[in-house]
């Protein structure tokens, strides 16, 4: 009797040390800051920042929001909500695949091309690997469907089943309105499948050439109008106003714009006056509405402007906002949708 009641007593130990399963329990997926991010309230820019989020921190990922958020605990418990983007964050530790991203409708099935723009001589951006979950924005055509991967990356996939299998919907995008007949400020918000059209569609271009009044029938410069203009009529098939005095008129027509970028929302066109210098107080007396629009660009979130402005900066690129002669020209934004 004593043998057995001890026997029982070692296979009892053994169950409370021994994890379920009988392997070590997965080390939870870490997030460690790699460049000063705001930490929020909510998944969205214009949420509140509860504070900024140095370099070297490392919080615990409770999910992957969407394709451009983290759900993250710091140090001190505090709950809240990180940009996605590698140039802020970088995943450590734990199994990335495990974390599902709520917004994603789709996985990737097979190893498969991640292009910029919906053709195989598209430039690659990388390969989507088997089990990637990814966020289909629209589909292109019957061979193509534009994507969004979980660190935001826009881009184009084969809409092939053997490559990419489709596990929700895909938002059907409202029919476009064109320039000759805008809605009236305020009216109903773009759906999300056309800003991430436009946005996709402008992504396509990094790295084409900066040209200053190009062919607005040519791809193969632009300069800041132009630009905006071929995401815009790729897209969506939206023709703007040729230049971006036109543009910001055009938009004030279709929404109720604002003069802060920070409630800016993705995909909203953000314009500026003249290039006068990198102190704020050279530009002190600017006018929202009264100062010459010189330049515009397609507002990404977070901060992140995609636009292209002079030959020096290698034509259509990312930039930041955020204490930069940006933020000190903005004049005001807002959608074109």
């Amino acid at each position: 009797m004593r043998r057995i009641t001890l026997l029982l007593s070692g296979m009892l130990l053994m169950a409370a040390i021994a994890p379920a399963g009988g392997s070590a329990a997965a080390k939870p997926e870490s997030v460690s800051i790699v460049a000063p991010v705001n930490f929020r309230t909510a998944p969205s820019t214009s949420s509140s920042v509860m504070r900024h989020l140095k370099p070297g921190e490392t919080l615990t990922l409770l999910e992957k929001t969407n394709s451009y958020w983290y759900k993250v605990k710091d140090a001190s418990g505090q709950i809240g909500y990180v940009s996605s983007q590698e140039k802020y964050v970088r995943l450590v530790g734990g199994d990335a695949s495990a974390v599902t991203a709520r917004g994603s409708n789709a996985v990737i099935v097979s190893g498969v091309a991640f292009r910029k723009s919906p053709s195989t001589s598209g430039a690659l951006i990388r390969y989507l690997k088997k089990n990637e979950n990814v966020t289909v924005t629209s589909k292109v055509n019957a061979y193509w469907y534009a994507v969004t991967d979980a660190n935001g990356v826009s881009g184009y996939v084969s809409s092939s089943a053997k490559y990419i299998k489709l596990t929700g919907s895909i938002a059907a995008p409202s029919t476009p309105s064109t320039p000759s007949t805008p809605s009236a400020p305020g009216g109903a918000a773009p759906s999300s499948s056309q800003v991430e059209a436009v946005i996709a569609a402008g992504m396509k271009y990094l790295g084409t050439p900066y040209e200053f009044g190009s062919d607005r029938n040519d791809t193969s410069t632009f300069d800041c109008s132009d630009f905006v203009r071929q995401a815009f009529k790729d897209a969506l098939g939206i023709t703007l106003p040729a230049d971006s005095r036109g543009q910001g008129s055009y938009v004030r027509s279709k929404s109720q714009v604002t003069t802060d970028w920070k409630q800016l929302k993705r995909g909203d066109l953000m314009f500026f006056m003249d290039y006068k210098g990198t102190s704020p107080s050279n530009y002190a007396s600017k006018s929202p509405f009264g100062t010459r629009i010189s330049h515009v660009g397609i507002y990404l979130g977070d901060g992140q402007i995609l636009h292209t402005y002079s030959q020096k900066s290698e034509g259509v690129r990312i930039d930041s906002i955020a204490g930069k002669h940006w933020e000190y020209r903005f004049l005001f934004g807002g959608s074109a949708l």
